[in-house]
């Protein structure tokens, strides 16, 4: 049993905790841990640019609530059956706090949110991309931490030293209850398993190594940066998708998210290089102290 357990990754015992009347979850911590990352991250990278200080954060009042939302939708979406159908439960698909965000669909809602308020603090959106990008990464790569307690986003069976064990989990009326019980100390059928929420993890990682260091060799600007982000991330989400083997909507025979991430992927590689012909990076700085030395327009009637 000790060379067992030593040669295979245990499961947290439990995703959820009781504090008195409010349940603490382990993905809505890590979650939030990820976003107070990528707003504290994207607000130095900003200053950097030349922008104030704060902005980002600002910003991520608009951006996160949207990204929030249309994250759900896209997961409701893409997972409809986990909620629609016999014996489900379709008010379930407001659970956000349960786990379950789509990455698509709050990139493209964020978006949206954050263009309006780049809008209200006289930012350029390409330049708030170019500086949350790497953020980005990092807090997708801690969010999943919140997916390894609660023993989901994993793949077949493995007999590699880093499989993951994964076990049942019970409530306390003694019923299955993997996403709020208590693992009871039996592994499922198919465990060990590949942990590709872990595979995910650490290529987020790299992605945001990646942008940040073609970042200070080629200054990206115009949006190259976050488009680059795409880029990479989707062409690890592409092969990690195929992975997995937990129910999901199929399309041709293949996983949904695996065509939309080659789709993106295609999309944000044209982005990254039709950028490239509008200049070098922007400089908010610069530009703040152009726009003061321009002259204030006359009052006085002419003649």
């Amino acid at each position: 049993m000790s060379t067992a357990f030593l040669s295979t990754i245990p499961s947290p015992p439990q995703g959820v905790w009781e504090i008195g009347p409010l349940p603490v979850r382990a993905y809505a911590v890590f979650t939030i841990l990820g976003i107070a990352v990528a707003i504290w991250w994207g607000d130095k990278r900003l200053v950097a640019r030349g922008g104030p200080a704060g902005v980002v954060g600002d910003v991520a009042v608009w951006a996160v609530p949207f990204g929030v939302v249309g994250g759900r939708i896209y997961h409701v979406i893409t997972d409809n059956h986990l909620y629609f159908g016999e014996g489900k439960d379709p008010v379930r698909a407001l659970y956000v706090w349960e786990g379950g965000l789509g990455i698509w669909g709050a990139i493209a809602l964020g978006a949206v949110g954050a263009w309006i308020g780049c809008r209200r603090r006289g930012v350029p959106l390409p330049v708030f991309a170019d500086a949350v990008a790497p953020g980005i990464a990092v807090a997708h790569a801690i969010a999943r931490i919140g997916n390894y307690f609660n023993q989901e986003l994993y793949g077949s069976h493995t007999t590699l030293p880093w499989g993951l064990e994964i076990y049942q989990r019970v409530n306390a009326n003694g019923q299955l209850d993997q996403l709020n019980g208590v693992s009871n100390g039996i592994p499922l059928a198919e465990s060990p398993v590949h942990p590709t929420f872990l595979y995910e993890l650490l290529w987020n990682l790299g992605v945001a190594a990646l942008v940040v260091y073609a970042d200070r060799k080629l200054r990206l600007g115009h949006g190259r940066a976050f488009a680059l982000y795409v880029a990479a991330y989707t062409l690890g989400r592409t092969w990690i998708e195929m992975m997995r083997t937990d129910p999901a909507t199929l399309v041709f025979g293949v996983r949904v998210n695996v065509w939309v991430s080659v789709l993106v992927c295609v999309g944000a590689l044209a982005c990254f290089f039709w950028a490239r012909r509008r200049g070098s990076r922007e400089d908010l700085g610069a530009r703040e102290n152009e726009d003061e030395a321009k002259p204030e327009p006359s009052v006085l009637p002419p003649g």
